[in-house]
């Protein structure tokens, strides 16, 4: 899929000067929502244009696609919090949501709580599928949007840094040569980024129930 969409980027760059920001809140809905969809293919070029001053601020794509990744999450949330996890496992697979990934995003997310809606969003195929499991538990929407909003704007910034510097360092390159190029190098930091996550979500925790206990 990555490289059948960034195949059609040179069509899709042409208009970023003018609806850049706005393809960008799009798409990166989309693949925050259950359907399947690169980031990388979004916010890698979004910071390769905006490094050619062709997109205006990488720093307002990124907040522009902290607010398109709510909205899809959002969806996911309440869509899981009206139909239940029954419903979501018989009839899931006609919306892209797969028994087994929908299993595990449960799995994880009764298993570490709520900091879980953080540290996932930054590892592939379950970044989408965690916010389902957070519908289901009924989990509150402030601590919801806080920690998804955190993740996705740490992924977006990571992505659209990767293009920024590859559109500084690079005179001549196809779209397609971008993504690929920049989903290696995002792939190859990822570790330390969610080990860097993991820290955090379990300082939360920590603070968390040192907060509930002297109450």
């Amino acid at each position: 899929m990555l490289e059948t969409l960034a195949s059609h980027l040179d069509q899709i760059a042409a208009l970023a000067p003018t609806y850049g920001y706005l393809f960008v809140f799009v798409f990166m809905a989309i693949e925050s929502s259950f359907i399947p969809f690169p980031s990388e293919v979004v916010m890698i070029p979004a910071g390769f244009l905006a490094a050619r001053g062709e997109m205006g601020s990488a720093l307002l794509a990124v907040v522009i696609a902290i607010l398109g990744s709510l909205v899809g999450a959002y969806l996911n949330y309440f869509l899981s919090l009206w139909l239940g996890r029954p419903f979501l496992e018989k009839y899931g697979k006609y919306f892209f949501v797969k028994k087994e990934p929908l299993d595990r995003a449960c799995e994880v997310f009764n298993k570490y709580g709520s900091a879980t809606t953080f540290v996932c969003r930054l590892i592939p195929v379950i970044r989408q599928l965690i916010s389902i499991p957070a519908g289901i538990s009924k989990m509150p929407l402030l601590p919801f949007t806080f920690f998804t909003a955190l993740g996705a704007g740490i992924w977006s910034a990571i992505l659209c840094f990767v293009g920024y510097v590859i559109g500084r360092s690079t005179s001549d390159i196809s779209y397609m040569e971008l993504v690929l190029k920049g989903k290696m190098m995002a792939t190859d930091n990822l570790p330390i980024v969610v080990c860097g996550a993991i820290v955090l979500a379990a300082l939360y925790v920590m603070v968390e129930k040192l907060v509930m206990n002297e109450k």
